[in-house]
């Protein structure tokens, strides 16, 4: 029998999936549950990814004429009223606060005090109470279009949580816009998809489909929701992040007015669009391996890390400077037009130990630095890979002047892996039969890695995609905008079909 190679994570992908996350997640020290059930306590590493997505989609969204705003945690009861399909979405998910004082009783217990005239909901989303605003910025088609994103935290109820997958409070952006036409706000609802898809792709190097919701899965109030959907190394899909084009019916609910050039005055054309914390959850899922994170260098906190390997009877100080002088000279390069971020670890302990610690926390190159190797004016590197073995010893300048190179040839095949894994794991699926086999696992107990996309022709029927979902836990995620728009015949009711729709199991 095969000596088993030990691993930095247990269990491995394909013992456990579900645990393997939350290994990976506490061996690259990103989040940690926190004292108030269904939260979590982001730690820096995992801040420090957040801030980079951030950093990132800000651009992105201020180069589209988009403007940062803030507005209020708590929105009265009576604005989720207003829209109904919207209250009956997020109606299970609300926190409400009712009372705004503490007392304590004889023995010092404390307890609400005092009620509030009108509940006030913890924010699930902002449609209502943005809405509220915007009716009093816009009255003239002068004002159109109103382009605003804000930076915040969400809290809807959860009962299974899961590490930035799915958490009571996350955090996000929602953008929020206003238009004079219906052509004008189906135009950035498409604007804003393609924002997050080359977001997702070139920065995240995670392949997504971008396509239409059905009706059952919109945003609640919704006229059309689009979403970019990725596969995860388990072929689960992934929602990674949703753009809506709302019509007129928030417009309605908030009295959205304006007049327009003709003097008419009339209702306004609304949009909204999100992605949250769980991009991080989607980041782990495509690309880490049993050996911990993995992370593409363009949001890589750190995208190289330097250790110095010091003997105890040699000249340490002189490796520690040689040390700094090579991350000064890595910092003066760039790569993806910002200065290299670089980190050079002096903590004290063994040098195995913190090698190990860095490949768990998904640093692209590290860059282990000894007496030997500064006599030789050359670097031993070492990239997080799937090959552990491609470790190489290169000459200081030639590694300086080819780092920007090297960390975007990481980023490159970080992506061809994630696109070859959908792509073997995607199908075109043509009989009941066949569909029902490929998802029905092996061991229903502890389910083995299956499935996948299933492209397969639906006929647009609600209760087909319910029975589905009761009977395999597979939903549509969207009907693709690209590719496989022949129409056919729907596998489930023999009834025609517009095009090939994509199923999976998901996040």
């Amino acid at each position: 029998m095969a000596k088993q190679e030990k691993t930095a994570i247990i269990p491995t992908r394909v013992q456990d999936y579900p645990e393997w996350y939350q290994q990976v997640i506490k061996e690259a020290d990103l989040a940690e549950a926190s004292p108030v059930r269904g939260c979590m306590v982001i730690k820096p590493w995992g801040y420090a990814l957040w801030e980079h997505i951030q950093r990132v989609l800000d651009g992105m969204f201020k180069a589209t004429g988009h403007k940062n705003a803030y507005f209020p945690l708590f929105i009265p009861m009576s604005f989720l009223q207003k829209e109904a399909e919207h209250v009956e979405g997020f109606a299970k998910e609300c926190a409400v606060v009712t009372h705004h004082r503490l007392e304590a009783d004889e023995k010092g217990v404390l307890h609400p005090a005092s009620p509030l005239e009108e509940p006030l909901v913890v924010r699930p989303t902002s449609e209502t109470i943005i809405g509220a605003m915007f009716a009093k910025w816009v009255q003239s088609y002068r004002d159109l279009p109103l382009l605003i994103n804000q930076w915040a935290n969400v809290v809807r109820w959860e009962m299974r949580t899961r590490l930035f997958l799915r958490t009571t409070e996350f955090l996000w952006q929602e953008g929020h816009t206003v238009h004079a036409t219906a052509q004008d706000a189906t135009e950035e609802t498409m604007r804003m998809l393609e924002v997050y898809a080359r977001f997702a792709e070139d920065y995240m190097a995670m392949p997504v489909v971008k396509g239409e919701k059905t009706p059952g899965e919109r945003f609640p109030g919704a006229e059309n929701t689009f979403s970019i959907e990725a596969m995860m190394q388990d072929c689960k899909a992934l929602q990674a992040g949703t753009s809506h084009f709302l019509g007129q019916k928030f417009a309605k609910a908030s009295d959205i007015k304006f007049q327009n050039e003709q003097g008419e005055l009339t209702l306004a054309w609304t949009t909204s669009w999100g992605v949250s914390t769980r991009l991080i959850g989607g980041l782990i899922m495509t690309h880490s391996d049993d050996n911990g994170l993995v992370l593409p260098p363009r949001l890589a906190p750190a995208q190289i890390v330097i250790l110095p390997v010091i003997h105890k009877d040699g000249d340490g100080q002189a490796v520690l400077d040689y040390c700094h002088r090579v991350a000064n000279e890595l910092r003066a390069q760039s790569y993806d037009g910002v200065p290299v971020r670089v980190e050079v670890d002096t903590r004290e302990g063994r040098g195995g130990e913190k090698m190990w610690s860095w490949v768990k926390k998904g640093v692209p190159i590290r860059v282990e630095i000894g007496p030997r190797d500064m006599q030789q004016d050359a670097v031993f590197v070492g990239k997080r890979t799937l090959d552990a073995k491609d470790r190489t010893t290169q000459p200081r300048e030639q590694f300086v002047a080819t780092i920007a190179a090297q960390l975007q040839e990481i980023q490159q095949a970080l992506f061809d892996r994630a696109l070859k894994c959908r792509e073997d794991n995607s199908k075109i699926i043509d009989s009941k039969d066949e569909f029902y086999a490929w998802f029905t696992p092996k061991n229903t107990e502890k389910p083995e890695v299956h499935g996948g996309f299933a492209y397969a022709h639906w006929c647009g029927d609600a209760e087909v995609e319910e029975q589905i979902k009761n009977d395999l836990n597979v939903t549509i995620r969207c009907i693709p905008l690209d590719g496989l728009k022949e129409p056919g015949t729907c596998i489930f009711t023999g009834k025609p079909s517009k095009q090939r729709v994509i199923f999976a199991k998901s996040y």
